[in-house]
């Protein structure tokens, strides 16, 4: 009989499997769970090269996994001062004022929109704190910036531009810019004056990332972005070290994308290393709402929100049918009400056999369009914790720009498993952090606008674990703890199921396997 690599006893293992749901001891062969059971059942899988684990009564379940995140991405945005705790404007300019130069830019990010307490966004707010300097700060949701005067001189923009998909550089009634750039499409037009990170540096604060997110309980992460460079970086890192998470990359198709383009990435999945591989393709159907890009069934309080990211929405139906036929499943972002009726009537379109397809976000949807996504296999991916940029008084700019009813409506996790839908939760990092602990427990106690009734201990687990597999289509070697499956595995001191949401935030984390190997030990 061969002998395992690891063994884990003393557990009160979750398996998620219907077959056999609760266990004490587990044991794992080449990176895949080999024997399930007590510690009768795992004595026989005990050799000399064999590690073991007492967990000491820790709750051991499925490994974690973050269904929308940007690890690789995010090491881009969340380049320099972390702007997230800026609440008013004096705040923001303070900041600025205190914040370091490199290569004589101030960088920023995490800026909340309600910092501006209300006013237009821009340069003029921030001209007195940069004092002349090249600034670039991106704002929370990732989908827009404010640059300063002078990045805005050295960047060569003057007046508004034209673009391929919907966005705009936001000007006034004179046609001046103010700074406000909104929509990857004309943030790349200063993107590419910022400074840089040496790829042995990028490696290694992936891997530090990495760790930190396995720290929390996390074993894998669904990574919605895939860059010119990534494919590169993963290599590298891989190899001299293993990775600490499990990641699949899903690349853009942006509005414009031909044959050649949808052929690339159908191309594309072929390519994996150890722990990570491409999978699916990741379209955009709008914006933000507070970004007034959100494309809305009715515009929102300030006239916009009325037009879709893919100008021929029609056209994005057709990239997603090449891809379906082609066998590649697709992430859509859709956060607003006609956004994710259209994903839906394009998956409609498709039939009903081929690869599962998901809808990201997902922030406000009426009462008709719930039932759809069980109805035709659309999985939901949402992200419980960005409803802390919400308030329950509906006095953030999210809130007043939806208006009441609508902003009633707000990341229905709920509503869709009652309806039936499957339901994958994950943090969007770096757009909210990335503690899997506070995804469980925003899940089930909703913040902000988002204030309701929440999902129920096991619901939010099941976000990580099992619901996470299905939207990915891995659900056949992923998401339980059963023989066969991959050996991802987390142990928290309490029972995230049992326990009360408010002791999830910091409930210590005991053990995370990724992949066979123990990535984190308290």
């Amino acid at each position: 009989m061969p002998t395992a690599d690891l063994v884990l006893t003393g557990a009160r293992v979750r398996t998620l499997d219907p077959g056999r749901p609760y266990a004490s001891a587990v044991a794992v062969k080449d990176g895949l769970i080999a024997a399930v059971g007590d510690e009768r059942d795992v004595r026989e899988w005990r050799g000399p090269g064999t590690e073991t684990a007492d967990l000491a009564g820790a709750h051991l379940t499925p490994g974690w996994t973050d269904a929308h995140s940007h690890p690789v991405w995010g090491l881009e945005l969340a380049t320099g001062t972390d702007l997230s705790a800026v609440t008013t404007l004096a705040e923001l300019n303070a900041a600025l004022r205190a914040a370091p130069r490199a290569d004589g830019w101030i960088l920023g990010h995490g800026l909340d929109h309600n910092a501006f307490e209300g006013r237009p966004l821009h340069h003029s707010l921030i001209a007195g704190a940069v004092d002349g300097a090249p600034a670039h700060l991106r704002l929370y949701d990732g989908h827009s910036a404010l640059v300063s005067e002078r990045a805005l001189t050295l960047a060569g923009i003057e007046g508004p531009r034209a673009f391929d998909q919907r966005a705009s550089v936001v000007c006034d009634s004179d046609g001046r810019p103010t700074g406000h750039l909104v929509e990857s499409a004309a943030m790349d037009l200063v993107a590419p004056l910022l400074p840089g990170t040496p790829e042995a540096e990028r490696g290694d604060r992936l891997v530090e990332l990495l760790t930190a997110m396995a720290a929390t309980g996390l074993t894998s992460a669904h990574v919605m972005d895939l860059d010119g460079d990534t494919l590169r970086l993963l290599t590298s890192v891989e190899e001299k070290r293993e990775l600490p998470l499990r990641l699949r990359l899903a690349p853009w198709c942006m509005p414009g994308a031909g044959p050649a383009e949808l052929g690339g990435l159908v191309a594309l999945q072929r390519e994996r290393g150890r722990t990570w591989r491409v999978g699916g393709v990741k379209f955009f159907m709008d914006g933000t709402v507070e970004g007034g890009t959100a494309w809305l069934e009715h515009a929102d309080c300030h006239g916009e929100g009325t037009d879709a990211f893919w100008p021929d929405p029609a056209a994005y139906s057709t990239a997603v049918r090449v891809l379906h036929r082609a066998g590649v499943a697709t992430a859509t972002h859709a956060i607003g009400d006609a956004a994710v009726r259209h994903v839906l009537d394009t998956v409609e379109s498709l039939g009903p056999t081929g690869p599962r397809h998901r809808i990201e976000h997902i922030e406000t949807v009426p009462d008709g369009q719930l039932g759809r996504f069980a109805r035709l296999g659309v999985s939901a991916s949402m992200q419980p914790p960005h409803a802390a940029y919400t308030r329950t008084d509906h006095t953030d700019e999210w809130s007043k720009r939806l208006g009441a009813e609508r902003a009633s409506h707000a990341w229905r996790l709920r509503d869709l498993r009652d309806a039936g839908a499957v339901l994958a939760l994950g943090s969007d990092w770096p757009i909210a952090h990335f503690d899997a602990r506070q995804i469980l427990a925003t899940a089930r106690t909703p913040r902000g606008a988002a204030a309701g009734p929440g999902l129920t201990g096991q619901e939010a687990l099941e976000g990580l674990t099992t619901h996470a597999a299905v939207a990915a289509g891995e659900q056949h070697i992923a998401g339980r703890i059963t023989p066969g499956h991959r050996a991802d595995l987390t142990a928290l001191a309490i029972d995230p199921v049992a326990a009360d949401a408010d002791e999830l935030g910091d409930a210590p984390v005991v053990l995370t396997v990724t992949a066979g190997r123990i990535v984190h030990r308290a």
